[in-house]
């Protein structure tokens, strides 16, 4: 599990990366400036949570395995494409109602650092 969550934490990095850059170059003269917020966004919080996804990949691999750290990698996984992917995709068509899955993409965020803190907790 934890080579999985590591090579989706280094694209997902990858992938914030280039949005990053997207967003500044291509699309700095193309979208509203709430828009371009937006992307930014989406491009910010894949990259925190990229970071955060590699340390459940490393919590996965430590002596006791927890079932906590696993749940935490998908709940940022999950959050990852609701999130940052429904402000990409608000961003770039300018539909509004996109907006409506972003809240599911941060309680997938936040419920991945409750189980992080679970993983991490003494036993």
């Amino acid at each position: 599990m934890s080579r999985y969550f590591g090579t989706i934490a280094a694209l997902s990095a990858f992938m914030a990366v280039a949005a990053g850059a997207f967003g500044a170059h291509a699309l700095k003269e193309r979208l509203s400036p709430d828009l371009l917020a937006a992307f930014e966004t989406g491009a910010r919080y894949q990259m925190y949570h990229a970071l955060a996804l590699f340390v459940a990949a490393w919590m996965v691999t430590q002596d006791e395995p927890c079932i906590w750290a696993v749940r935490a990698g998908w709940c940022f996984v999950a959050g990852t494409v609701l999130f940052s992917g429904s402000l990409y995709a608000l961003a770039l068509t300018g539909v509004r109602g996109l907006g409506a899955i972003t809240p599911l993409g941060g309680v997938g965020f936040l419920a991945g650092w409750i189980c992080l803190a679970l993983a991490a907790r003494p036993r």
